[in-house]
């Protein structure tokens, strides 16, 4: 059995050929190429193995999509496994995390992770997006807020009441050019320019929502999630695009840890101890999950 064990790095990656001989001893040889897909494509092909085997990572995804472009079996290690820890060791260096995971692959211990398609993981991308949009509108809003009341007026409306087009168009009666501004009115200067931060953000948030909302109209799985009483269409596609297939899971438990959502456990001989939840896996997830849960109890 030959496996090619890939250790990548963001500039350089760590190659580990292992030949398994079962009438003999195990041999291995490693090579380092540039984390190139260029390069990968020619070491598959030189090194053509029964299976290749790395770690889930950035790259992970377009290697994979390379694998299967080559017809190269692959398989995607989860180093959040236990099998896969280091601890108590005296060295740890690229070669012996290459040479690792081709030898967890021979014993077949080797904890795998699912890989999404290339359609999937593009949705999650726009997904994070709209996100750290949303949370980018927020620190400005709450920048703006900070800075309108140092001036001693009085706080703006909570909600979105303090944001309508009357609202800012109110703010911006106070604000004026920075370079135009003396050292004591500097706040009316930094007021302009979060309010026009404010503007273009919003802008970008619209746009991604139109998007969204344009894809979820062609996806039955959100379509049929939307018939659920609580759930919103910003639910459902986070939902369904963390979920990915639905029947890799075999209950609901196994979703509840996919998500992070189940207790830590610590059980030896009669101790059996259960902390806070894990928070393996998508923040994204477990967020829109929690709030459904908080809506179902209000």
């Amino acid at each position: 059995m030959k496996i090619l064990a890939l250790d990548l790095g963001k500039f350089k990656t760590v190659a580990c050929i292992y030949d398994r001989d079962p009438d003999g001893p195990d041999s291995h040889e490693f090579t380092t190429v540039d984390t190139l897909r260029s390069e990968f494509t020619e070491l598959i092909r030189q090194h053509y193995a029964d299976v290749l085997v790395f770690e889930t990572c950035t790259a992970a995804g377009w290697l994979t999509d390379l694998c299967d472009e080559l017809k190269q079996p692959y398989f995607v290690a989860n180093p959040n496994g236990e099998a896969w820890r280091w601890s108590k060791i005296k060295r740890k260096t690229d070669r012996d995390d290459a040479l690792k995971l081709a030898r967890l692959t021979a014993m077949n211990q080797l904890p795998t992770v699912h890989v999404p398609t290339r359609a999937v993981r593009a949705k999650r991308s726009l997904l994070k997006f709209r996100q750290s949009i949303v949370e980018r509108r927020v620190t400005l809003q709450n920048e703006i807020r900070a800075l309108w009341q140092a001036q001693g007026f009085a706080p703006l409306p909570a909600g979105k009441c303090g944001w309508t087009k009357e609202a800012r168009a109110t703010m911006r009666q106070h604000a004026c050019p920075l370079l135009d501004c003396d050292v004591e009115n500097a706040w009316r200067g930094q007021l302009i320019m979060l309010l026009d931060q404010l503007e273009y953000i919003r802008e970008q948030e619209k746009l991604t929502e139109r998007k969204l909302e344009h894809l979820a109209k062609d996806d039955a799985s959100i379509q049929r999630l939307l018939t659920v009483p609580g759930i919103g269409r910003v639910t459902a596609e986070i939902i369904v695009a963390y979920l990915d297939d639905p029947k890799r899971f075999n209950n609901g438990r196994q979703v509840s840890s996919y998500a992070g959502m189940v207790p830590v456990q610590y059980q030896s001989g009669q101790s059996d101890r259960r902390g806070r939840i894990t928070k393996r896996g998508s923040r994204l997830l477990r967020k829109a999950i929690v709030e459904c849960g908080w809506l179902l109890i209000r």
